[in-house]
Order: C-alpha cells, then structure tokens, then sequence
C-alpha cells in the first residue's frame, strides 16, 4: 500500500473515531490527474448529511495540511447504504428489531435465511427466523445485510 493511501486512512480512523464513528472501508481510484477517494463511515447511531458533511470537512482540512496529495482530488464521505453488507460487530445493535438476510458457516456447511434480529449478547447474535431463535456467533457470519422494508 503506498504512503499516501496509508496516511488517508490513518487521517480518516482518527478524526471518524473523535466524532464518535468509525471507517468501514477507503476505496482510492483513478489516477494522477483526477484522484477519487471514497470513505465509507458509521456509528453506532444513525448518521445524516451534517454529520457526514462536518467528517469531510475534517478530513479535508486535515489532508490539505499535511499536503498528502499534490494534484486534484474528490473526497466522497458517506454512510455505507443498505446495499452493502455489515462489517463489524459494533454496526449491528441500531438494527435489532429489522429483517436481515444471513449467510453463515458453521463447521458442516453454509446456511442461509432471512430473520429478524433480536438480540445481541457479546458476540453472539440472536435472529428469529420461522417460529425459531436462531443464535450465531459473530465470526460465523459471512454476510449480513439489513433488509429494508418500506411498509
């Protein structure tokens, strides 16, 4: 990883966890001339526009101080959407009571199903998905994604 995608995400983890979030992942394309640096953040708590806004400026301000890049740049900082999957154990808590679709491993095989997450103890996650409980270990899930519903 070259030194200039390193010291965007340690600018970007530092001043996502001093506001209270935390990076989910930095996508760093294009070229030279036109560079496109994409932060993903998240929280604990629902994130809108004017948070997501003062972050970017924060990272901003703090790139253009230690003059990382030297040609042209567009900084895109967003919440991941309800397309990509869940990451990290700390982004599951704001959805209990919301339907997911899982995908996870166990020592036999790869299971799939739809439920709603009820609980979360530790790392243990608890869905309830056709009459029954269903408990999975965190580091058992392979995906997980919220299922919106519009109802």
């Amino acid at each position: 990883m070259d030194i200039i995608k390193e010291n965007i995400i340690r600018i970007s983890s530092e001043i996502a966890e001093k506001l209270g979030y935390f990076v989910i992942e930095i996508l760093y394309r294009g070229d030279n001339r036109k560079r496109i640096i994409e932060i993903y953040i998240d929280a604990e708590k629902n994130i809108n526009a004017d948070d997501l806004a003062e972050i970017s400026r924060e990272i901003n301000s703090a790139m253009e101080e230690q003059d990382l890049l030297k040609d042209s740049y567009r900084l895109e900082v967003s919440s991941p959407g309800v397309d990509r999957p869940l990451k990290f154990l700390k982004q599951y808590p704001k959805h209990i009571n919301r339907n997911f679709e899982i995908v996870y491993k166990t020592s036999e095989a790869e299971n799939k199903f739809t439920g709603k997450l009820i609980s979360i103890e530790r790392d243990e996650l608890t869905f309830h998905s056709s009459g029954k409980d269903i408990l999975i270990k965190f580091n058992q899930i392979t995906t997980a994604k919220v299922i919106i519903s519009f109802s």
